[in-house]
């Protein structure tokens, strides 16, 4: 995109020069010099306003309200009786950390612990811009920094009055808006695509899975779907060809000895079959991974979590771990071969397969818990040999769709956070 080329090559020309940047016209103030707190206080049932934002309403990193609540639809506290209206910004001062800044887009009612600002002269600096300088590291760090309070942390007006930070030109606040709201306007479409993408996969996925049975839209349970022709039900443990077991969690071995053999836990699992397994992973000691040789997983093995919540884990053992050790929350499926992991992989992360093992798992001191056995008898519907390369691809397609929108997503929020650090900082 020319905007984003011009605007990214200007900045990174202009860090060149740093000295010479700093003093075109730029000013170093502060918070509470160019921003004003709105204390305009109403009774929310009286004020004709019909739409209240509680804290639960904003959500982290997005400054567009997509949520709120019905004023009259249930208790409101007495905290609520802060009038905000269309351009103004909310911020939440409970928890900081959770980065909640938005944007108003109608009028209502919000609680005085949620801050409503906005600029003191809009010939000084931009409303438009506000909820971006709210939006960059250093305002976030300050604000966290003069939290007060453990257990629910606090910030005060006065505690970000004096955050100072550097404000340019008025026409260099209009280029720099336009930048930045052309780069969220283009993370929100591929937000948006990307959502559209996952409702089109998850239908097509359950639909596929199933061969197409008419059925599956109104049947909860996978044993009530009328498979078509050739299709059976068979269980999980036919199509491994090795038994489906849980890992164990080693003793250390050899005093001192290096760790250098990888040990898979829940939270290296993910949802969408990719194993989270970095340098941060972790390791243990090569006579402990001896001993439990019969347990380890290799490129190609399926996992998933036994012990939750949440349940449904499910990832996929890659070719850089040539081979590990799983621990004990965690249940191995060796596949008989690459097509039928592949199905079998697409069937484990279906709400078919997750809602099969949910209703067989055991909940005991506040877990939930599905033993291998289970696991075992977990009914997979299977196609045809001569249909099941056909359907794969189908679900390849679909994914390799949602994989490329998910890293052009990820890109657009890049854009815009270094358009946020380079641009404000």
């Amino acid at each position: 995109m020319v905007w984003s080329t011009f605007w990214t090559g200007s900045l990174l020309s202009e860090r060149a020069m740093p000295e010479q940047a700093a003093k075109k016209g730029w000013t170093r103030v502060a918070f509470g010099d160019v921003v004003r707190q709105v204390r305009d206080r109403v009774d929310p049932h009286e004020s004709g306003l019909a739409r209240y934002v509680a804290g639960e309403h904003m959500e982290t990193d997005d400054l567009r309200i997509r949520r709120w609540g019905v004023i009259g639809d249930g208790y409101l506290g007495p905290a609520f009786h802060m009038r905000f209206r269309p351009g103004q910004v909310l911020y939440g001062s409970r928890r900081t950390y959770l980065r909640k800044v938005a944007v108003a887009d109608f009028e209502g009612i919000t609680a005085n612990t949620t801050f409503v600002l906005e600029p003191k002269n809009s010939n000084v600096l931009l409303p438009g811009l506000l909820p971006f300088f709210m939006q960059t590291e250093s305002f976030h760090e300050h604000s966290i920094k003069q939290s007060k309070g453990s257990v629910n942390p606090y910030v005060n007006f006065s505690d970000l009055a004096w955050y100072e930070f550097e404000l340019p030109p008025l026409e260099e606040q209009a280029r720099i808006l336009q930048a930045l709201i052309a780069a969220r306007e283009l993370a929100e479409a591929y937000d948006r695509q990307l959502e559209s993408l996952w409702n089109v996969r998850q239908a097509l996925e359950m639909n596929t899975l199933v061969g197409g049975a008419r059925s599956w839209q109104s049947v909860t349970s996978i044993e009530n779907v009328e498979l078509p022709a050739g299709w059976k039900l068979v269980a999980a443990s036919t199509l491994c060809s090795a038994p489906i077991t849980g890992g164990i969690t080693p003793r250390d071995g050899e005093k001192g000895a290096v760790r250098e053999c990888p040990f898979i836990k829940v939270g290296n699992l993910t949802f969408d079959g990719h194993l989270d397994f970095g340098a941060s992973g972790s390791r243990i000691n090569a006579h402990a991974f001896r001993e439990t040789e019969s347990l380890h997983v290799v490129p190609g093995d399926i996992l998933t979590n036994i012990v939750g919540p949440p349940l449904g884990k499910v990832s996929v053992v890659p070719a850089s771990i040539p081979r590990a050790l799983i621990n004990q929350a965690i249940v191995r499926f060796r596949p008989n071969s690459p097509e039928i992991g592949s199905w079998l992989l697409a069937y484990l992360m279906s709400p078919w397969a997750k809602h099969w093992l949910f209703l067989r798992s055991k909940k005991t001191s506040g877990q939930r818990n599905i033993n291998a056995t289970t696991c075992a008898a977990l009914p997979v519907p299977m196609p045809p040999s001569q249909q099941l390369a056909t359907l794969l691809t189908t679900l390849d397609r679909t994914r390799d769709a949602t994989r490329v929108t998910g890293a052009r997503n990820r890109q657009a929020r890049q854009l815009l956070s270094l358009l946020l650090a380079e641009g404000l900082s």
